[in-house]
């Protein structure tokens, strides 16, 4: 298996970032195999959905509504509603596993790979990128 580790800048925001171009590239020229994508933080998650027509904004509104950031949770440090951020890779997995045919990943044409970072506090996320060859 060969894997790599790359670095995303998320600010100090709650945000989404598409990591489909990373994985593209990792994965290019590589022939018929399995990518898996993993972030290892225990807050933040990967989506593989629909961007750029809000739908990863309405991803975020979604987590807001169901995990709520206020001062109900038992893990509290942090900045407020932090214990909300801990409970998200309940709902997001932390990985995702990409079928990939002559170098190219078999997504569905209105499918990007997500980076999902519910946590303000942490401006830098490691995503690692794995093959392992068919």
């Amino acid at each position: 298996m060969d894997t790599t580790t790359i670095s995303i800048h998320t600010g100090n925001q709650r945000r989404t970032v598409d990591i489909t171009s990373h994985a593209a590239q990792f994965v290019d020229g590589r022939g018929d195999g399995l990518l898996l994508v993993f972030v290892p933080h225990a807050t933040a998650g990967i989506a593989i959905m629909e961007t750029g027509a809000g739908s990863d904004a309405d991803l975020m509104d979604a987590l807001d509504e169901l995990l709520p950031r206020d001062e109900r949770w038992r893990h509290r440090h942090g900045s407020r509603g932090h214990g909300a951020d801990h409970v998200v890779p309940a709902f997001l997995s932390p990985s995702v596993t990409i079928p990939v045919q002559g170098g190219r990943m078999l997504l569905g044409i209105w499918q990007s790979i997500l980076l999902v970072d519910a946590n303000a506090d942490n401006a830098e996320r490691l995503i690692r990128l794995s093959w392992m060859p068919g």
